[in-house]
């Protein structure tokens, strides 16, 4: 059986891959698509640029004294409220964990109550609370009219807070199911009770899965904190919603107000992903 005949090329006519020219594949769909999105964005930008708007008004009502005092009330209710979100949402979601049926139960209907229902309907509820409990207080001990406790800020803190407080527990109890089983096991075996392991040794672990929708969640709350100027909280929208009710710049001072909105969800953002690599700087170093 003869074997079969080999073509060989000496080392000067072999074929030198190192010399071929690199052509790059065209991706035309890509190109296309960006094409169209670029003529889009530039017709948008063309039809405000010459649209009716008074953009020297936009830029005098930028830092207009109501303007930033009413961005100054939005920060202070978003980081008021989101501090009452989690503190709550913490304690439900360790309730929901507990062997405790009662616990538990009233966990999951804090959660089923408060996620149920629209943001605008429980900032309504709480700030006409007087007219169902016209005193509040406790008998024998303390007692004040509603109307003088249950302020717009008041109602605004306990309507955010507590719908935030709901969704933070579900963002918590996910990071809490995160960590291995073991970690529990772990703690239990060197003597640590419940509270103190999850302090030490559960929590740190599941902040690497809770920081990431608990800071979508903040900057979602920034934005909802607008829905307070049905209840005369003066914040930004309402500040802004006050002035154009004068002066009828409607759409400028409604610009005016996305601006700031944008600039705090910017900032937010960044800090966002600033405490995202900091707590995956272990799980950097594992991989």
């Amino acid at each position: 059986m003869t074997e079969p005949a080999a073509v060989v090329l000496d080392s000067a006519s072999a074929l030198d891959i190192a010399q071929l020219r690199h052509v790059r594949p065209r991706h035309w769909g890509r190109i296309v698509s960006a094409t169209c999105l670029l003529v889009l964005l530039a017709l948008l930008v063309h039809a405000f640029a010459i649209g009716q708007i008074n953009w020297a008004t936009v830029g005098v009502y930028l830092t207009w004294p109501t303007i930033l005092a009413g961005l100054l009330n939005t920060i202070i209710m978003s980081v008021c409220a989101m501090a009452l979100g989690i503190v709550l949402g913490v304690a439900a979601a360790v309730a929901r964990m507990s062997p405790n049926p009662v616990l538990r139960s009233t966990a999951i209907g804090y959660a089923w109550l408060f996620r149920g229902t629209p943001v605008i309907l429980q900032l309504l509820l709480w700030f006409n609370l007087a007219l169902i409990f016209p005193v509040l207080g406790i008998p024998g001990l303390w007692s004040a009219r509603a109307v003088t406790v249950i302020t717009p800020f008041a109602a605004a803190l306990l309507g955010l807070g507590l719908n935030e407080g709901a969704y933070v527990s579900e963002i918590v109890r996910a990071g809490l199911l995160s960590v291995d089983a073991g970690q529990y096991e772990a703690a239990k075996s060197i003597g640590m009770s419940h509270s103190l392991s999850l302090r030490r040794i559960i929590l740190p672990q599941a902040m690497r899965v809770v920081v990431p929708p608990l800071g979508n969640q903040f900057i979602t709350l920034v934005k909802t904190t607008s829905l307070a100027s049905v209840i005369e909280y003066a914040e930004l929208l309402h500040n802004a919603e006050n002035i154009y009710y004068s002066n009828a710049k409607v759409m400028e001072l409604l610009f005016v107000a996305a601006f700031w909105y944008l600039v705090v969800v910017t900032a937010l953002s960044f800090g966002q992903a600033v405490l995202e690599r900091r707590f995956a700087r272990g799980i950097a170093r594992a991989r």
